[in-house]
């Protein structure tokens, strides 16, 4: 892997284009738009707020910048200047979408969108035709207070779930007719965490008592459900455990004081992983059972782009990560890190995951292994976030004050996690 450079910008939203063309990022209240070949600024926009979500269209041309604060959202030319736009949409009806990125969604190919709103204290879900904005569907829903929405990848059905407070799932068709409903519990809290597999065959469903369950799309009843113990005893299933030690140093090799790239606290350690022999515990989190939002439950979940693997994050068991083989519906392989995983992100044109825990590490895993890295540059690059490129073939790090954005290369053309990363990069204001 080549990372090509490294931009010190403020904040954590960034985001490649559909078309893989572009990458947008924010800093406070201003947009910056990339070209991802040369990563030469191409527009810079200047919003009234500070910007708190950014989303592309489907066809890559307009960005909607979401100004929470103000109750506003701003669309903007993605290529040109954008007079053509309205400056910004007033949304004082307080639609759901403004404060969740869950309350809106797109087909995959465009052609519609879910807007989630309330009224009167009751839900709502109104259906678009993105071609000309006429309203095509609008519906009440069967939810005490709507968490969230989600198209199926195929656009047929769209799954909606209520509060936390109340386990429910309901699928509805794209003219609004209610599919099935589902609730696998109650009087406790619920879902925490939903995703659709990209065959549309599968919707999975994470919940705050540590379980995936995964429901199908002939009957929408649940085939099977995931637990997340916090002991594997299983010898079929592989453990790896990142384990970090310090490179012996000659005393003649020691300078004081030490060089800028190796002050930070990691950048002197290396990492690996090594297979662990069963039984195995999981470092486990105990909840603080007085407060609000419990590291408890299922907190992230997303499918492999073939829908072979699912990956998942139990918030009691914040280090690990639980890979699942979707053909035998079951635990395939458990990633231990050392650090609780911050995010996670499937690379889009195959069955390879990276992982980041805040530190200056990203760790790929794929069916043929997995592999730690340092990231290169100056200090201690603390990779909190992350997003994959539409091809593949590159990985936008993000840290509280940069994002560096890598090329992955390969004589053989497809990458694996053995393969090795060549570092080379500058840092530019």
């Amino acid at each position: 892997m080549n990372f090509s450079e490294v931009f010190k910008l403020s904040g954590l939203l960034c985001k490649f284009s559909p078309d893989g063309k572009y990458l947008a990022s924010c800093v406070q209240y201003r947009l910056v738009v990339r070209d991802v070949n040369t990563l030469q600024i191409l527009q810079l926009y200047t919003c009234l707020d500070q910007i708190q979500h950014i989303e592309w269209s489907a066809d890559s041309l307009f960005i909607l910048c979401a100004m929470y604060k103000r109750g506003l959202v701003q669309p903007l030319d993605g290529h040109m200047a954008w007079s053509s736009c309205p400056p910004y949409v007033n949304v004082e009806e307080k639609p759901c979408a403004l404060w969740t990125r869950f309350g809106i969604t797109f087909t995959r190919d465009g052609r519609y969108m879910a807007l989630a709103e309330r009224r009167d204290c009751k839900d709502y879900v109104s259906v678009f035709v993105c071609s000309d904005w006429q309203l095509l569907r609008h519906f009440d829903t069967d939810t005490q207070d709507l968490a969230g929405i989600e198209w199926a990848p195929n656009g047929c059905v769209l799954a909606v779930w209520d509060t936390c407070l109340e386990y429910k799932v309901l699928l509805y068709s794209l003219d609004g007719r209610l599919l099935s409903a589902y609730c696998a519990y109650e009087w406790s809290l619920g879902i925490k965490s939903v995703a659709w597999s990209p065959s549309s065959q599968f919707l999975a469903v994470g919940s705050y008592d540590g379980k995936v369950r995964i429901l199908n799309h002939v009957t929408w009843k649940m085939i099977t459900d995931f637990e997340h113990p916090a002991t594997i005893t299983n010898p079929k299933i592989v453990v790896y455990k990142e384990a970090e030690k310090s490179p012996r140093l000659a005393l003649g090799s020691l300078a004081f004081p030490p060089p800028r790239a190796a002050a930070g606290p990691l950048a002197s350690t290396e990492s690996k992983y090594e297979i662990a022999s069963v039984p195995v515990a999981l470092q486990t989190l105990k909840p603080v059972a007085d407060r609000a939002n419990p590291k408890i439950g299922i907190g992230a979940l997303a499918f492999s782009p073939d829908s072979y693997f699912l990956a998942t994050r139990n918030d009691n068991v914040p280090n690990a990560i639980w890979i699942w083989d979707i053909q035998k519906l079951r635990l395939f392989v458990v990633l231990e890190q050392l650090s609780p995983v911050r995010s996670f992100q499937w690379d889009p044109q195959q069955p390879r995951l990276a992982i980041c825990t805040g530190g200056s590490k990203v760790y790929l895993w794929s069916p043929a292994g997995c592999v730690s890295v340092q990231v290169p540059g100056e200090g201690d690059f603390q990779v909190l976030s992350l997003c994959w490129h539409l091809n593949g073939d590159s990985l936008a790090l993000l840290s509280k004050d940069h994002f560096c954005l890598c090329f992955l290369e390969t004589e053989a053309g497809s990458v694996q996690p053995s393969d090795s990363w060549a570092a080379t990069g500058r840092t530019c204001a």
